[in-house]
């Protein structure tokens, strides 16, 4: 049998959400990715309909060659839910001076339907641990053909922002159209779900001066305290908890505590030996972005200190709207959806 091939220029070859994962694109697909791009050409830069004669060609002399490859163009991936592959895509027109490339990514046609979105969004989070966490890239990008305005959502939700428009610069269906580019820059912040490894850190973090200065509750807190509370935390299916890492050192965590409304409510901190380094917005960017595609969640809420003077500022930065400047502490809020 013959074993999965791997890329020489990636540290780590398989990437994970849950039952759906990416992994370095498989031979076995090929016919399947062939008949998704016929069938969606309309959206693609493809001159003409494949075959599998061409696709086959393909795979023997373009695809199998970027394996072995330390800085190969694109870095291609079969999309899978339980092992069976459901779509195509990965990083395209890569540019290894500049640190930059271009997202590609086509779901099976039946999917569009009804988990077009899902999909993009899921998918995008993949892509960008390969992106950010693997390559250590500094810009990642897409670039689609005007016509496709549900695109645009998903890429919202996950944090990209349009940032630019190229007026009709392609030709589709008897008239020219425009291409919109969404982009998204590496923070240097990954989430990470929270792990029972992690109660010490935290206690250290719930325990400095420095970051209960503007927490939410004042009283001491002891070892026995906050166990209980970190465990319970961890096992509270409304409960969404991530430590935050920069260089593979964690720095600080982001929360949001989930009630029956849908109503998301964030907690998070930065460690303070970090401050002052432009972390903590992009911590919080990141916990938002990512926690903005859990269905339950309809409206998020942060709530500041009015002497918090730089969260204040984050939060409306974000689009956070404050809902009374009489209110203590202060209560600033988002609409998800």
């Amino acid at each position: 049998m013959r074993l999965p091939r791997a890329y020489k220029s990636l540290n780590q070859q398989v990437f994970i959400d849950e039952e759906y994962h990416i992994v370095p694109i498989r031979e076995q697909d090929r016919h399947d990715i062939m008949r998704w791009r016929n069938e969606q050409i309309y959206h693609l830069r493809q001159a003409e309909p494949l075959n599998k004669e061409k696709q086959d060609w393909y795979f023997e002399n373009v695809v199998a060659k970027l394996f072995d490859q330390e800085q190969p163009d694109q870095i291609l991936f079969s999309y899978l839910k339980n092992g069976e592959c459901i779509g195509y895509g990965g990083l395209v027109h890569i540019n290894w001076v500049d640190r930059h490339a271009e997202i590609s990514f086509i779901m099976d046609t039946e999917l569009e339907a009804e988990g077009f979105e899902f999909h993009w969004k899921n998918y995008l989070g993949l892509i960008e641990q390969v992106a950010f966490e693997d390559l250590q890239l500094h810009k990642i990008f897409t670039y689609a053909f005007d016509i496709r305005p549900r695109l645009y959502q998903a890429l919202d939700d996950r944090g990209f922002r349009n940032e630019t428009r190229l007026k009709e610069h392609c030709y589709f269906d008897g008239a020219f159209r425009d291409v919109v580019i969404h982009a998204k820059f590496n923070s240097g912040i990954v989430l990470k779900p929270a792990h029972v490894n992690d109660a010490e850190i935290t206690y250290q973090w719930a325990c400095d001066k420095e970051v209960r200065r503007y927490s939410i509750s004042k009283h001491e807190i002891f070892d026995q305290e906050h166990s209980e509370w970190f465990f319970a935390k961890l096992n509270d299916p409304d409960c969404l908890y991530f430590i935050a890492y920069n260089s593979k050192v964690a720095i600080g965590s982001f929360r949001v505590d989930i009630d029956p409304n849908g109503v998301g409510t964030i907690s998070y901190l930065l460690s303070s030996k970090f401050h002052g380094k432009g972390l903590g917005g992009n911590l919080l960017k990141e916990g938002v972005d990512l926690v903005k595609k859990d269905s339950r969640i309809t409206v998020l809420l942060g709530k500041v200190f009015e002497e918090n003077k730089v969260s204040c500022l984050l939060f409306e930065r974000l689009g956070f709207s404050l809902e009374s400047n009489e209110s203590v502490p202060l209560v600033y809020k988002k609409m998800i959806r």
